[in-house]
């Protein structure tokens, strides 16, 4: 069992009675201790010590990789709240078993193209029970709260239906959760709808938030007065972060929404969350629009496309972002690969199996992902970077 690098933090759990976290359903939560050794990490600050720990709760999460793949990632509920790894004090995060630097890219672009909220993040090594796991990234779960998805906290259960409008956080994915309505979309494919804010909903609630959304969904479809029911800004820029990621599969499966509360207010999009499928097509000889020459169903994003207000958006977001934005984009890659690289080596002899292309996180970077990043937002810039008026393919 190799040890952790010394190059980074490391957060030590140890479970009540040293048991294996074998479960991710809501009310199979473990307590446990923990603490956070800085390491000397620059402006990362030590909590409690194994003479003094703090305590938690912990739970597995996530859909494919919680049961198909050997590295877990963990849901996390701290006793009192921590401003952790330079993070905004709070209980909930999230230990993502992500080696790789997609997810940290995707979330730079979303900060940097200017989404509301967008999750905080840092590399850490992970003791678990006195084993070494490897290299997670700790991450602000995504919930209502002020410094999170900064909506209205809809009451579970309400019955006016005033207050039923908002706020709502939502959640498209195809793995539908107990909390979730699923309906057929205007193509014939079938969309689930998971609510995590409110989580227990009265009929009421259940009506209002069915009724909107295959309302938008027959509007796309239909009659083309889809923008009553969606914010095209957030859409159009969400759908830029994750065309510039090759994302494939982000209108398909953790796909957030959320709502504020009133009758004229729209779906806005975002959070983002997951890229890991981002480049995850290596067989393509050239770059494609993220909905083309993918095996997901990427929801609504098929028809959107085929709107000029949309493709309008897209070009008006993208020109004001992309001059500014994309110069030290590899820059920021460059550092945080650098940052998680010796990590990296330890997280391969952990988890050799994760790494059977590429030896470690910079080869990754260097071989794989940096040329397909510039590959794509070459070919973004010679589709969008045109007038309104151009005859450039449609987004």
């Amino acid at each position: 069992m190799p040890s952790y690098s010394g190059t980074l933090p490391v957060m030590f759990i140890n479970t009540e009675g040293y048991r294996n976290i074998t479960s991710k359903d809501k009310d199979d939560y473990l307590h446990a201790d923990w603490w956070l050794e800085a390491n000397g990490v620059e402006n990362v600050k030590s909590l409690g010590s194994r003479q003094q720990p703090l305590g938690m709760l912990i739970k597995g999460r996530g859909n494919y990789s919680w049961d198909h793949l050997s590295k877990k990632s963990f849901r996390i509920k701290f006793d009192n709240k921590q401003a952790i790894l330079g993070m905004k004090s709070n209980r909930h995060f999230c230990l993502l078993a992500n080696d790789h630097c997609t997810n940290a890219t995707g979330f730079e672009i979303s900060r940097r193209i200017g989404l509301a909220y967008t999750p905080a993040q840092a590399p850490v090594e992970v003791v678990l029970n006195g084993q070494y796991i490897g290299l997670y990234f700790l991450t602000e779960k995504i919930r209502v709260s002020k410094n999170r998805v900064d909506i209205i906290e809809q009451a579970n259960g309400e019955e006016d239906e005033s207050l039923a409008t908002g706020g709502w956080l939502l959640e498209i994915d195809n793995r539908p959760e107990q909390n979730s309505f699923i309906f057929q979309e205007g193509n014939g494919d079938w969309i689930g709808v998971n609510y995590h804010s409110p989580d227990s909903l009265s009929p009421v609630q259940y009506n209002y938030i069915y009724d909107f959304i295959t309302n938008t969904d027959k509007a796309i479809y239909g009659d083309g007065d889809w923008e009553d029911y969606i914010d095209i800004d957030t859409l159009a820029c969400y759908y830029i972060v994750n065309e510039v990621t090759d994302e494939i599969e982000s209108f398909t499966n953790s796909l957030y929404l959320h709502k504020h509360r009133g009758d004229s207010t729209k779906l806005l999009f975002g959070p983002v969350w997951d890229f890991g499928c981002s480049f995850g097509r290596p067989e393509l000889a050239e770059p494609c629009f993220i909905y083309e020459n993918t095996p997901f169903a990427p929801h609504w994003l098929n028809q959107l496309v085929t709107y000029p207000s949309f493709q309008a958006a897209v070009r008006e977001h993208w020109n004001r972002f992309y001059p500014s934005q994309f110069e030290d984009m590899e820059q920021y890659i460059d550092s945080l690969v650098d940052r998680i690289q010796q990590a990296s080596v330890t997280d391969r002899m952990r988890w050799p199996e994760n790494y059977i292309w590429f030896p470690d996180i910079k080869s990754y970077s260097e071989q794989y992902f940096k040329p397909k990043f510039r590959d794509k937002i070459k070919f973004l810039h010679e589709q969008w970077s045109h007038n309104s008026d151009s005859t450039a393919t449609n987004p």
